[in-house]
């Protein structure tokens, strides 16, 4: 099995996973992962999966790995953009939330307040939207490339 084919099979699995407990409402996501019980397991899971998705995408098409025009490039430094903004969901959430169960409260203060919540969920949303968003303008331009070409 290639490399290319393990990193596909593995993002799959893990966003596949992921989205599957997310959806579900698994009680497993509530299990915590310290003795003070304030690191629930789905925070890590949605993590994972946040990474996964622009994983996914980065190991299905191969002129993201391999860009060979400008604008490939472009889509390729953007994607890998995406996933370092994935890979710091973690410390962004934290930093707004100030607890590793993202909960928010009614308080003056910005961290765990308010507007740190409404910037937590734009950045989560981000985070899951954005890949997805860059894959399709990527097809939409290849169906246009390809059209020109003709």
């Amino acid at each position: 099995m290639s490399k290319r084919s393990l990193g596909l099979l593995v993002s799959l699995i893990i966003f596949g996973l992921s989205l599957y407990l997310l959806v579900t409402g698994s009680s497993i996501l509530l299990l915590s992962l310290s003795d003070s019980s304030n690191i629930p397991l789905g925070t890590f899971t949605t993590w994972l999966g946040m990474i996964a998705l622009p994983f996914l995408f980065y190991f299905t098409m191969n002129r993201l790995r391999e860009p060979e025009s400008k604008t490939d490039r472009v889509f390729a430094f953007l994607l890998k953009i995406l996933i370092i903004l994935a890979v710091l969901w973690i410390p962004i959430s934290y930093l707004l939330s100030g607890n590793m169960s993202n909960t928010f409260t009614e308080k003056a203060e910005f961290q765990g307040g308010q507007l740190a919540m409404k910037i937590f969920w734009f950045n989560s949303y981000f985070t899951v939207a954005a890949p997805i968003v860059l894959a399709m303008f990527l097809g939409v331009y290849s169906l246009f490339r390809k059209r020109s070409k003709k």
